[in-house]
């Protein structure tokens, strides 16, 4: 087929794909949306993208636009999805999918019924972490999986609009994506309690009081379950998108602190033997060579990077950008759906929505739609 034309929607975050869509062959990085003419103008001209719109509605308007990429802010993301899908547009969005069940479910039957297209960009599935962890399962060193835990901790104290309040687990797919993503399996249902409480200026936000909710997963046709905790206010600890995996030879966990090796356990050594620190690889050879730059911070400008905003906030996403552009990119070439596709999304997405409508209900077990499952 010819270069797919791409819009990218949103101009904070989604700047930072700018470049990698520009360098990928087969795409043309077409257009840029942003409701602020000045935003708008300045990412333009830097990249050389001409066409410009601060109307979401007109770039849809656009036949030429083959795909959109959206970034905006979370409450945004299911109307935002719907409108382009029904547009006639693909889509990739990044996480979460939506905020309630009903959207993502609409969201699933538009793909069913367009043939179109859909990818939630969750990074922490291609973060080299992951992929490290996926390749061992793949290859069998991890052995037969008994159990997987995750988590995301974050203190979001000071954030605009509508972070303030939110409950833990309605935003959880970076724990939640990769603990169902590693074996590729289904959430069938949740079960989910809430623990300690928020300051009481944000309980009427979302009318949640919870400073933490923690959640235990049953993967469908599987004796696995996992272990998910989130928190985003109150909690004093420093950032941590985790997962950390337990096998019958080896067991891998994420370091306790930023930027520590993982920790590599393997069965049936003396006991001293069976830790040890791991410097994770890069997972560059993955991707298309023209590419591959990507995974590291220096590409994206000044002398390690510095210009890039998720290098500043986290690490590059775990050199995640580029895989989730070469993912994306190459479901529209051959047709075939990359992971995860919207049914698996919906299945992430309202993981974390029903855990949170559990907790409310003092841990009630909660199964996931059949629409989630594939």
């Amino acid at each position: 087929m010819s270069d797919i034309n791409i819009a990218i929607v949103g101009l904070g975050f989604g700047a930072e794909f700018i470049p990698i869509y520009q360098r990928l062959k087969g795409v043309n990085m077409y257009a840029i949306c942003q409701r602020t003419q000045a935003t708008l103008d300045e990412v333009g001209d830097k990249f050389g993208i001409e066409k410009r719109y601060t109307s979401y509605e007109e770039l849809l308007k656009d036949p030429d636009i083959h795909a959109v990429h959206i970034n905006s802010p979370i409450p945004n993301h299911a109307e935002q999805t719907i409108a382009a899908l029904e547009a006639g547009k693909h889509v990739a969005c990044t996480v979460p999918m939506a905020t309630s069940v009903e959207d993502c479910k609409k969201i699933v039957e538009l793909v069913q019924k367009t043939g179109l297209k859909y990818m939630m960009m969750e990074t922490v599935l291609y973060a080299r972490e992951f992929l490290f962890m996926k390749e061992l399962y793949d290859n069998g060193e991890l052995g037969k999986i008994q159990f997987i835990k995750a988590s995301h901790q974050q203190d979001m104290d000071g954030w605009p609009g509508y972070w303030p309040g939110l409950p833990p687990m309605h935003y959880a797919t970076h724990c939640v994506g990769p603990a169902l993503g590693l074996m590729r399996s289904e959430a069938e249902y949740v079960s989910c309690f809430g623990s300690g409480t928020i300051r009481e200026e944000m309980h009427s936000c979302y009318g949640s009081p919870f400073a933490v909710e923690t959640t235990h997963v049953k993967f469908k046709d599987s004796d696995v379950s996992a272990h998910i905790y989130r928190s985003l206010f109150d909690v004093a600890r420093q950032y941590r998108e985790s997962i950390e995996v337990y096998g019958d030879k080896k067991s891998v966990e994420w370091p306790l602190i930023e930027h520590r090796p993982l920790v590599m356990h393997t069965a049936k050594k003396p006991e001293p033997e069976i830790p040890s620190e791991v410097e994770c690889p890069d997972f560059a050879k993955y991707l298309p060579e023209e590419i591959q730059a990507f995974t590291k911070g220096g590409v994206y400008g000044g002398d390690t990077g510095e210009e890039h905003l998720s290098f500043v906030q986290g690490a590059g996403h775990g050199g995640s950008h580029p895989h989730l552009v070469h993912q994306f990119v190459k479901m529209l070439q051959t047709g075939e759906d990359s992971y995860p596709n919207a049914v698996e999304s919906a299945n992430i997405t309202c993981t974390g929505i029903l855990a949170h409508e559990s907790a409310l209900k003092g841990g009630e077990l909660i199964r996931l739609p059949e629409w989630t499952l594939r």
